[in-house]
């Protein structure tokens, strides 16, 4: 866990159960941190609303192919939509997107191995709202800390790829618990990797019931489409 912040706890009430962290100052610290983020998410949320877009939290390891499919995706989605880019050093994901024509802006974190609310508040200073219907935060590379902290999106997207292993579901389980959507990304490389679909929806099903799980390449361009009708769904809602 992040020594500083207590981002791998996610649940106020069970701080004290942690041995890790059980004197009065760390726990004050820790909850003061949590629940400044907490609100600060809350008004990141109403300001996508008072723009009328939707935000998307994309959550996965790094290399699962969040910022690959995101240059895709507007060759699938008539819906108009821009990217806030955290990783700890660059600008490559931003470049990569911005050369597509998609507005983009890099966070950089320094050491901090997740995005959290008043760095994303500060990101919405450099992205126009007002031509998009969707944001979409592409949060640091790591199946831990990004979901433990909310920042201000209304749906969580977690990506999880073949080459990973269908063992990551029940290893970081609440990362999946907090996914409204899982993406299992390099389909196409299934047949050369020890990778069981089957078993992911099982781990799925007893983790998080209510979950959309999705199969996709981005070789295939129905299972893109798929990912882009799941999409303009949320916005109905």
């Amino acid at each position: 866990m992040c020594q500083d912040c207590g981002c791998s706890l996610t649940d106020h009430n069970h701080l004290h159960s942690n041995p890790q962290l059980n004197d009065t100052k760390t726990l004050s610290v820790i909850h003061k941190i949590l629940d400044k983020n907490d609100h600060e998410a809350q008004h990141n949320r109403e300001h996508f609303e008072a723009n009328q877009v939707r935000a998307f939290n994309l959550m996965s390891s790094p290399g699962s192919g969040k910022t690959t499919l995101l240059e895709h995706l507007h060759e699938y989605l008539a819906k108009k939509y821009a990217v806030i880019e955290g990783d700890l050093e660059t600008s490559r994901d931003a470049d990569r997107l911005i050369a597509k024509g998609i507005e983009a802006y890099q966070v950089q974190t320094g050491s901090a191995c997740h995005l959290d609310a008043f760095m994303v508040h500060q990101a919405l200073h450099h992205i126009d709202l007002a031509p998009i219907d969707i944001c979409f935060i592409e949060n640091v590379g790591n199946l831990v800390c990004p979901a433990s902290y909310d920042v201000g999106t209304h749906r969580n997207i977690v990506l999880l790829s073949v080459p990973e292993g269908d063992d990551k579901i029940e290893k970081y389980p609440v990362m999946f618990r907090r996914a409204d959507l899982v993406l299992i990304t390099k389909m196409d490389l299934a047949e050369h990797f020890d990778f069981s679909l089957l078993e992911c929806r099982k781990q799925l099903q007893k983790l998080n019931p209510d979950v959309t799980l999705m199969p996709i390449s981005i070789k295939d361009p129905q299972s893109i489409t798929a990912v882009a009708n799941w999409l303009n769904k949320q916005l109905e809602e």
